[in-house]
């Protein structure tokens, strides 16, 4: 029995490529999440500024808001393997540059943000195609809804490994041996991609300008309003609530009084509220509305928010950021969820890039905002203020929320995952 439910947890893995590409992907996403760490800290340490804080995070997302949709086209026209392999190698040499930058002690704010902008042009690629790449990896497609679901616990276990790691090696070594360890991550993941045995690549007959394939995707998107609905609140929740990221090295550093490690301590336990959601979505019976639950998301997001920013003790404001992971986690995921299992094959890097642009083309331009009114009314009052937005956003949208119903195909992704933390447990 016991062997039977580990092979049920990892079903997934039975597909050699999507096995190859779990392990490699693990390994880079943990150092994607220290790099992100260091950035944001050399940036705050070199200007103790949180509008500068905002302004890394606009430079490095929002080129994916501006290239996303052109993102969802590339991948929806070309081979999704390639685009990767393509992305995965600049994103290494950005990150051999932040190394280069640091350890010959040349950091220059322009520099630093020139090479975060860079990565926000590479992620808009990376991200339309790499998503839809998953569907390619698996040979038994009703394990799908497996590896979806084993993809969203490694990502939230980077965010829960990585800053950690990063706010170790930071105090310790410095932020130039986080990016060098980034670096080196990438490896995992082009070697993972080298060893695949994917089918060839058949090209649509059908081409159309890129103005036309934008238009469709805009008119797709019209035409599933479920899809659509959940993407403008995503949008408004990212613009205005989930930059609160932008404020934690405040946190850290004023509120907490401490230092790098402080900073990744912090990130860790929005990872690890993160985790404990991925097995909480997973732990639901099957027919659960899954749009009531990203209403009440949003709620204790909030809810987290509002209690982290009145809290100085650092160990009770721990347990309200991993509040904060839980809601943030719960969002992103069902959202993804939605668009993966709904969207064809055709349109399906399109509706990616709607998520992108949602997720990753609004947050900067949050970031900008709340770190200039952080800069007037102080960060905890900012964050304060973030939560009630988040309440608010939820109120917008509860009659929809709560009229929605769980689609056959979407009570068919909980029934799996549902056999998935059933072996977990």
């Amino acid at each position: 029995m016991t062997g039977y439910i580990k092979i049920n947890t990892f079903r997934a893995f039975r597909s050699r490529n999507y096995a190859l590409f779990f392990v490699g992907q693990s390994i880079s996403q943990i150092g994607t999440w220290m790099q992100r760490t260091a950035v944001s800290w050399v940036i705050y340490t070199l200007t103790h500024s949180t509008f500068m804080l905002g302004l890394t995070v606009f430079a490095s997302q929002f080129p994916s808001f501006l290239l996303s949709l052109f993102g969802g086209i590339v991948s929806d026209r070309y081979d999704r393997y390639k685009i990767l392999l393509i992305t995965q190698v600049t994103s290494m040499i950005q990150a051999v540059l932040l190394t280069i930058l640091i350890l010959t002690h040349h950091e220059v704010i322009w520099e630093i943000l020139a090479l975060s902008a860079v990565l926000g042009v590479i992620n808009a690629f990376d991200v339309p195609a790499r998503q839809p790449l998953v569907h390619e990896m698996i040979q038994d497609k009703s394990d799908l809804p497996n590896a979806l679901a084993l993809n969203s616990s490694m990502n939230n276990l980077a965010r829960l490994l990585g800053p950690a790691l990063s706010g170790i090696v930071l105090v310790k070594f410095g932020a130039g041996i986080c990016f060098l360890l980034n670096a080196v991550s990438f490896v995992a993941v082009i070697l993972s991609l080298l060893f695949m045995k994917l089918p060839g690549f058949i090209p649509s007959g059908l081409k159309k300008d890129i103005g036309s394939e934008l238009i469709a995707g805009f008119v797709y998107l019209k035409k599933k309003p479920a899809i659509g609905k959940v993407i403008l609140m995503l949008s408004l929740v990212s613009l205005t609530v989930l930059p609160y990221n932008t404020l934690l090295p405040v946190f850290a550093k004023q509120i907490f009084k401490g230092d790098a490690a402080t900073f990744g301590y912090i990130n860790s336990f929005i990872g690890l509220g993160a985790v404990l959601g991925t097995f909480f979505l997973a732990s639901l019976r099957t027919g659960t509305n899954l749009k009531i639950l990203l209403l009440v998301s949003t709620i204790i997001f909030g809810f987290g928010l509002m209690l982290f920013s009145l809290i100085s003790y650092f160990p009770l404001a721990m347990l309200f950021a991993a509040i904060s992971g839980f809601g943030t986690m719960s969002q992103s995921t069902i959202s993804n969820t939605i668009i993966q299992v709904e969207a064809e094959s055709h349109m399906r890097g399109r509706a990616i890039s709607f998520l992108v642009m949602a997720m990753f083309g609004m947050l900067p331009l949050g970031s900008l905002m709340i770190g200039a009114v952080s800069q007037i009314i102080g960060a905890p009052n900012t964050m304060f203020y973030q939560g009630l937005t988040a309440l608010i956003i939820a109120g917008l949208f509860s009659n929809f929320l709560r009229k929605e119903r769980l689609s056959k195909k979407e009570m068919e992704q909980m029934k799996e995952v549902e056999q998935i933390v059933i072996g977990k447990i």
